[in-house]
């Protein structure tokens, strides 16, 4: 429990709280006398040791709910629809292995892949309706497919000491550390698993094998995420420029609060450069074609010689932007800095209007030309963020809205997981406005391999828009406003 301790301190440092040596000491002897059954004891004799100020006392609750807490991983299998897990799966298997927690060799190419290609229809079919199905016998396997949520935290947590995921030196290191923290957690043995069950021509062994991989797969992602919670607690992020550096990759669901005011100045930071690199005055050199009507006119006051010269210039209109943002509870951080970024880019985006839903859509553009940023942001969430997530009923309060003022100068950009509870998904809708504009951009913060699992409506949105990007960190969305203002500029 020493190494606990002296791992949350160092902790507590990253996090801007200065922590003494005698103070190291004295919290030691604090965790001795209060012990640690009694979490709520601990933290409240910690905090009367270790933070000096009403801000280090802030950064103290933060971090010590984030190093103490016991992550809640979920089951995916319980929580989609039979069907719909299988369909994940079809997109899913494809995309396993996406380069960051490394090469998983041979066996993620077989167990079954080929097979199937080659396969009847009708085997298909026995192969994804719910069956019979095999027992797990690897250790990994049997802990996936138990389905205990509590045993699955702890596994991943011990892994974690194993690996020593505290030493976590650089964003770069992520990959590593997954991978390393799969192979403690036993999956080699998974793997020889999956070959055996490939290979094995009973239906039982292949439906096995097909949820195996479904499962490993949600796993990776799970502790993707959770080595990059311990990163933002662990890394030596003093330095400006790594900070920032890390906060521009790290996905936004993963970042604390106490993070936000630096999230807000690195927004601040890259709108300004934003709008420097799209708003700089051409040069007089090289303007292209003489404007010679407009020259004749200015030279009569030199009796007809060409002494000034004047260009052909051509307009540039600033695009339309419209944006709609889901701010629904899983989506409240993304929407939160999509909306900042552009509202800090009124120098080259002068038309934005804005619209917020979860169930029904309102627009809060006044909003936040009236208020200050952070204060629009808190109206809108509080306003429009407690409804169930319905992106049919949206898009009809769009439409009524502000759908006849689409035209060929309009870029709409919708910010969501389009997840939309199995409600209608009025994709006639979206193709209307695809239409009528010049370019739509979904972005997603969810992963290509969930798109279309479960109650996502991705893939059918996908056809009826022209760009849909994986859009879950500053730098990703930093990419696509550039790729916006360079397309007009």
């Amino acid at each position: 429990m020493e190494r606990t301790l002296a791992n949350f301190i160092r902790a507590l440092r990253m996090a801007d709280v200065r922590v003494s040596t005698s103070e190291t000491l004295d919290a030691f002897r604090t965790a001795e006398i209060t012990g640690w059954r009694d979490r709520k004891a601990l933290k409240e004799a910690l905090a009367l040791t270790l933070p000096k100020s009403a801000d280090e006392k802030d950064a103290f609750d933060a971090c010590f709910e984030q190093f103490f807490r016991f992550d809640d991983f979920r089951s995916e299998a319980a929580e989609a629809d039979p069907q719909q897990q299988d369909e994940s799966e079809q997109d899913s298997s494809t995309q396993a292995g996406d380069g960051e927690a490394g090469a998983e060799g041979p066996a993620q190419s077989d167990g079954g892949g080929g097979r199937s290609s080659g396969s009847d229809v009708e085997e298909l079919e026995e192969l994804i309706h719910p069956g019979e199905m095999s027992a797990a016998s690897s250790e990994l396997g049997q802990l996936l497919m138990g389905g205990d949520a509590s045993q699955l935290s702890l596994a991943i947590a011990n892994a974690a000491r194993e690996t020593r995921l505290e030493e976590i030196k650089v964003f770069t290191q992520k990959g590593l550390f997954t991978r390393r923290i799969m192979e403690a957690m036993g999956l080699a043995g998974l793997q020889q698993e999956l070959e055996e069950l490939g290979a094995s021509n009973e239906l039982p062994d292949r439906r096995l094998g097909t949820e195996l991989k479904r499962r490993r797969d949600g796993l990776r992602e799970q502790i993707r995420d959770y080595v990059e919670r311990q990163f933002l607690l662990h890394a030596d992020a003093r330095g400006d420029r790594l900070r920032e550096e890390m906060l521009r990759k790290v996905k936004l669901s993963n970042v604390e609060v106490r993070n936000f005011r630096h999230l807000r100045v690195l927004v601040q930071k890259m709108a300004k450069q934003l709008a420097t690199a799209h708003s700089r005055r051409r040069k007089v050199t090289k303007r292209g074609q003489l404007n010679v009507p407009k020259m004749l006119r200015r030279n009569m006051r030199h009796g007809g010689e060409m002494v000034e010269l004047a260009w052909k210039s051509t307009k540039i209109d600033r695009p339309k932007v419209y944006a709609i943002c889901d701010v629904s509870g899983s989506m409240t951080t993304y929407a939160r800095f999509m909306l900042m970024l552009l509202y800090s880019l009124e120098e080259v985006l002068p038309n934005v209007r804005a619209f917020a839903f979860s169930s029904d859509l309102g627009e809060v553009t006044d909003l936040f030309r009236r208020e200050d940023i952070d204060d629009a942001i808190a109206v809108t969430l509080k306003d429009y963020g407690g409804g169930s997530t319905d992106y049919g009923q949206a898009f009809e309060d769009f439409e009524r809205l502000a759908g006849r003022a689409l035209d060929h100068r309009s870029t709409l950009i919708i910010l969501g997981d389009a997840r939309n509870n199995y409600g209608q998904a009025q994709t006639e809708l979206l193709r209307g406005f695809r239409d009528r504009s010049k370019r739509v951009i979904w972005l997603n913060p969810e992963p290509v391999r969930s798109w279309g699992s479960g109650d996502s409506e991705m893939h059918r949105y996908q056809a009826h828009v022209h760009q849909a990007n994986v859009c879950n960190s500053l730098q990703h969305l930093e990419r696509v406003v550039s790729g916006l203002l360079r397309a007009v500029s």
